[in-house]
């Protein structure tokens, strides 16, 4: 195996573990914001990710909040 063999093979085994370390987080922040989670793709393309990003800080998330899913156990009456 040559030496440019070797980079290209390291150079795709980081792509990979990079890819599964950066995708899950964006992919559960756009699905929380209501979005895309395809948008966390986004991600990886230079200058659109930073886009994305403040579009998805600074836009109305579609979210419940959860005090508003879950009842409150009413005060025991003494």
């Amino acid at each position: 195996m040559d030496t440019a063999m070797m980079i290209r093979l390291f150079a795709g085994i980081l792509f990979v573990v990079i890819l599964l370390v950066v995708l899950p987080p964006y992919w559960v922040i756009f699905k929380k914001a209501g979005f895309s989670p395809w948008l966390s793709l986004l991600m990886f393309v230079p200058l659109a990710n930073i886009i994305a990003l403040y579009v998805v800080a600074f836009s109305k998330w579609k979210v419940v909040p959860v005090s508003s899913i879950v009842q409150q156990p009413a005060a025991p009456n003494l």
